[in-house]
């Protein structure tokens, strides 16, 4: 008798049959996702049961200042920190050793220490350097909270679009340098119309968790008495003692958080369509 007519060479294996019933890992799954879904029942029938129309009304342009306080306090120093990160992701990059450890100390201190503390060492700090400041016509901006504000996040948020530049520029491939250095490209065209281009879709996820972080960050400014979102609900708070006034807050802060997601999420689509086709 052949191999082939054999019982044992025809035989076919077979995989094992599923285990029956659900296992632990989807059990354990639905139990969690029933609970989140229950407590967010719950936070809708608290709302509604103690919603207070008089005090939405009359808090609420108090809070819609506040959101344009925080949108743009954020989006200066977005905007601010991207123009300060150009020459020191530069710096870090760069191969002068005094240049590169002025711009590593620089990212070093402001990645390493807490944004609160950063904060506080412009808002408390400048002031004790009033007549210095004074003399040199500086003491009506740092006078200002807001404006104290505007100038640590700026520091701070351009220490971290370094990195994110820094990164994104490293990781385009050195034959696309070379290719441009055999066309006799100038470094800075170079830069220009084929690095930063492929660079930004690399960029453009840390770019928006970075806006993001900062927009959630932005709540620290009410301590130092800027009446953003966070300080506006502070003070709702503490007039009315209602735990509503903080609710409010957390959901526009949602709100404004998810509306930057999707942001992001659409520009990428939109800058990456060539890399699908």
């Amino acid at each position: 008798m052949s191999a082939v007519d054999h019982p044992a060479a025809t035989e076919v294996l077979r995989p094992p049959p599923p285990p029956r019933g659900w296992p632990r890992e989807r059990v354990i799954g639905y139990i969690l996702v029933f609970l989140w879904a229950l407590a967010l029942v719950g936070l809708v029938a608290y709302l509604v049961s103690a919603w207070k129309p008089d005090m939405f009304w009359r808090y609420a342009p108090g809070y819609l200042s506040g959101v344009w306080v925080t949108i743009k306090l954020v989006a200066i120093s977005v905007v601010i920190g991207a123009l300060l990160s150009v020459p020191i992701a530069y710096g870090r990059m760069s191969r002068n050793p005094i240049i590169a450890s002025f711009a590593y100390a620089y990212v070093y201190f402001f990645r390493g220490t807490p944004l609160l503390a950063q904060a506080f060492l412009v808002y408390y700090g400048f002031g004790s350097f009033r007549p210095q400041l004074d003399a040199i016509g500086l003491w009506s901006f740092f006078r200002d909270a807001f404006n104290c504000a505007l100038f640590a996040f700026s520091l701070n948020t351009a220490a971290y679009q370094a990195e994110i530049l820094r990164g994104a520029i490293q990781s385009v491939p050195k034959g696309q340098w070379e290719g441009a250095e055999s066309l006799g490209l100038p470094r800075l065209l170079t830069l220009r119309k084929i690095i930063f281009p492929q660079a930004l879709i690399v960029a453009l996820r840390p770019y928006g968790n970075e806006l993001i972080l900062m927009v959630k960050g932005s709540a620290i400014v009410a301590i130092i008495t800027v009446y953003d979102l966070m300080g506006v609900t502070r003070l709702t708070y503490s007039r009315t003692f209602d735990f509503q006034a903080y609710l409010w807050a957390a959901i526009i802060y949602l709100l404004i958080v998810e509306t930057l997601r999707h942001a992001v999420d659409w520009v990428e689509e939109r800058i990456t369509r060539h890399l699908r086709r």
